[in-house]
């Protein structure tokens, strides 16, 4: 196949890419693994981590359609209260970690209604369920990308003149021989006040497999998990009891702290306020990150709320999954403790009435989340690498952070490093609002291949920062638009950002198609 611009992977910053080149008018396949697109949204199951003022500011004018456009399937298909469907900001779970907390299969829903119109006019091949497995590279350009479909094992090599690595963990870095790191960065190389003394490549966030369920009349236990007695007398030094408990270190000042577990609270979901700044609402793990809230629907349209599971013990950290070669076992050992996890509060924390709903989550074979939900990937080594310095509240100050004259986008939240690999507890930093510079976007040596998510120019740390919704959507859609603008006008992206008129157009352009280069005054939010 032959495409003018190929996106591999078809998570948050891939579709935001797609979308991002499909609307400066160029032909785009987009490849994803999974059968949903959408990525930490839909097939990882995960609710939006937003900052404060997203109903505001602060996101791209594409972003906020698809946010919107989840509540309007909403209003349009779900028999909502009166009260509900007048809610201008409907929050449909009511949870407490984001304004809008929502099934996933609705954002699958809205994604496919965006692109439809592209793929109706042929401008737009998306391929699935299909993984890279290789690529054709000539000096500093790849020519050609091979993919390979994840249960039948056909392979389609896609030819393209510009290639947009939007995969999870950064699979067409090492494909392509393109230059990366992984995990921690030394303090000698960054600078960063967090940092250790050692580069450590092999300390990487934890990662989680979510899961829903809900609570109803009867005993819906699952069969013990094979791991179960491990994990149930897993103890971590650093955690201050057992993993499956409610007990665990709180992720801002370490100190231990006891959650509380309530299904289906007598509660209102028209009060909820979430807001992180004020509180981070984890306090009642099940409205914490609920994706249904039963009360603001037409009584008995759900016998109970829906309760999305990403909670600190399904944090699997016993070791990494990139550049290793046990990597499926460690995924699959992830998913044996997720699964443990359901077992104990079934079992041991005595709620027998949960119910796995992986019709929810995509019907998985074990009935959790499609995908494992990858914190940190890959990244390129970049013309800048965004370092703590640069965001940090502590060092910043009232200066902000850093203003970039290359900006391409902004984003909001905390440096939030989950445990590790490495053995290292929660690293929580304050952070200022902050710009995304578009040299992250660019390798410091390969022409035509671009990152268009987690894996730009970001270290460890600031990756605490830069992985979340809104801010892998903005990644990728100027990923998209770059790749474009510089077929457009028949130069690189290294060309963009050196020359100040096509920088200058570029920037320009983005702010007519509604990405925020800059944040306004919020002192006042």
């Amino acid at each position: 196949m032959r495409a003018e611009i190929l996106v591999v992977g078809g998570g948050l910053g891939g579709v935001a890419a797609a979308l991002g080149a499909l609307r400066a008018g160029r032909r785009v396949v987009l490849t994803e693994e999974y059968d949903w697109l959408g990525g930490q949204l839909t097939s990882q199951a995960v609710p939006p981590d937003e900052h404060s003022w997203v109903e505001q500011f602060g996101v791209t004018a594409s972003y906020r359609t698809l946010r919107e456009g989840i509540r309007d399937h909403y209003r349009q298909h779900y028999p909502l209260t009166p009260a509900a469907r007048a809610w201008r900001e409907l929050n449909p779970g009511g949870g407490h970690v984001s304004r809008l907390c929502h099934e996933p299969r609705v954002a699958v829903a809205v994604i496919e209604a965006m692109l439809a119109p592209y793929r109706s006019s042929g401008r737009l091949t998306v391929l699935q369920p299909y993984r890279p497995v290789a690529a054709d590279v000539d000096g500093d350009r790849v020519g050609a990308v091979t993919v390979e479909h994840r249960r039948t094992g056909e392979q389609i090599t896609i030819e393209a003149a510009y290639v947009l690595d939007a995969t999870e963990t950064g699979e067409l870095l090492p494909l392509t021989g393109t230059e990366y790191v992984t995990g921690f960065e030394s303090a000698h190389d960054t600078g960063e006040p967090s940092a250790p003394d050692q580069a450590q490549p092999m300390n990487m966030q934890a990662v989680s497999v979510c899961f829903a369920v809900d609570h109803v009349d009867g005993d819906h236990t699952i069969d013990k998990p094979a791991q179960y007695d491990f994990w149930r007398d897993y103890r971590p030094d650093f955690w201050g009891d057992r993993l499956l408990s409610f007990r665990s270190p709180n992720p801002r000042t370490l100190a231990i702290s006891e959650r509380t577990f309530t299904p289906n609270p007598d509660d209102d979901p028209l009060s909820v306020v979430a807001d992180q700044r004020l509180s981070p609402g984890d306090g009642n793990l099940w409205t914490f990150r609920r994706i249904a809230a039963r009360k603001l629907f037409a009584p008995g349209t759900y016998d109970s709320d829906i309760c999305l599971v990403n909670w600190p013990m399904i944090d699997y950290f016993e070791g990494p999954v990139i550049d290793v070669p046990d990597a499926a076992e460690h995924l699959a050992n992830a998913r044996q403790l997720s699964l443990s996890v359901l077992y104990w509060l079934q079992t041991e924390a005595g709620f027998p009435g949960l119910r796995l709903r992986g019709d929810v989550t995509g019907s998985s074979a074990d009935g959790l989340a499609i995908a494992p939900y990858i914190r940190e990937s890959r990244r390129i080594r970049a013309e800048y690498t965004v370092v703590e310095q640069d965001l940090s509240l502590a060092v910043r100050g009232d200066k902000g952070a850093v203003s970039y004259p290359d900006a391409v986008g902004v984003g909001m939240y905390r440096i939030d490093l989950h445990p590790s690999t490495g053995g290292d507890n929660y690293i929580d930093v304050g952070s200022c609002p902050f710009e995304i510079p578009l040299g992250a976007l660019i390798p410091r040596r390969m022409e035509n291949l671009l990152p268009a998510g987690k894996n730009i120019g970001t270290t460890h740390i600031t990756n605490g920062s830069f992985r979340l919704h809104p801010v892998e959507w903005n990644v990728g859609e100027v990923a998209g638009a770059l790749a474009a603008y510089s077929l457009r006008y028949e130069t690189t992206p290294r060309g963009v950002r050196n020359s100040p008129e096509l920088l200058s157009g570029f920037q320009a352009q983005l702010v007519r198609d509604g990405v925020e280069l800059r944040w306004p005054d919020v002192s006042g939010y």
